[in-house]
């Protein structure tokens, strides 16, 4: 299969800056096991090619240091022009090499990115948001940049979907590992439908 093999459930994050999608998204990889889970990073086709373009440093721009918020805002409209021309332009390179029978996606940042994966995965796809306040955002490192955290990227998502869960990564919420079991427990149930998967998942 060209986009990797069929998954049994395809769980697509999204969320602001410093809401903390990475840190939810691997908590669950390591719930379930690499061998079950893989996650999926929109942003890594994205940056190689923008990378390659313009003959910069990938390693630098896949990294969270200065280097990349230098050309945050200008990779950010360079994106948005390949995703008109081609909604699944960093969809298919993302999922090509992926094995595993549950995917993570972690960054999707726009109605284009969540529509490429419904229309590829109608059955497995499910939709998660996690959200944070300003107040904790900041605490993390966030701040507002104009250009950026008023984009498409940052906002496309805010409203007009319907999803399937609301993670809070808040101090006050529910533990995350409270808030991720009936997560874990579909994607549980759905890698024992993998007949490649034939270890108990812990």
């Amino acid at each position: 299969m060209e986009d990797g093999a069929e998954p049994e459930l395809v769980l697509v994050f999204s969320g602001k800056r410093k809401s903390g999608k990475d840190y939810v998204t691997d908590l669950i990889q390591k719930r379930l096991g690499a061998d079950v889970c893989c996650i999926l990073r929109l942003s890594e086709p994205l940056k190689q090619q923008y990378a390659e373009e313009h003959g910069l440093d990938l390693n630098l721009l896949l990294g969270s240091g200065s280097y990349k918020e230098q050309f945050r805002a200008d990779m950010i409209q360079w994106g948005e022009a390949r995703r008109r021309e081609d909604p699944g332009f960093f969809c298919r390179p993302a999922t090509r090499a992926a094995q595993q029978p549950v995917w993570v996606v972690s960054d999707a940042r726009r109605t284009s990115d969540l529509q490429w994966f419904w229309d590829k995965f109608p059955r497995q796809t499910r939709c998660v948001r996690v959200q944070s306040s300003e107040v904790a955002r900041r605490q993390r490192g966030w701040s507002f940049t104009a250009g950026v955290d008023d984009a498409e990227s940052e906002c496309g998502l805010d409203s007009g979907v319907e999803y399937d869960w609301i993670i809070l990564n808040e101090a006050d919420a529910p533990s995350l590992e409270e808030q991720l079991q009936p997560i874990l427990q579909l994607a549980e149930a759905a890698a024992r439908r993998n007949p490649t998967i034939t270890e108990s998942i812990q």
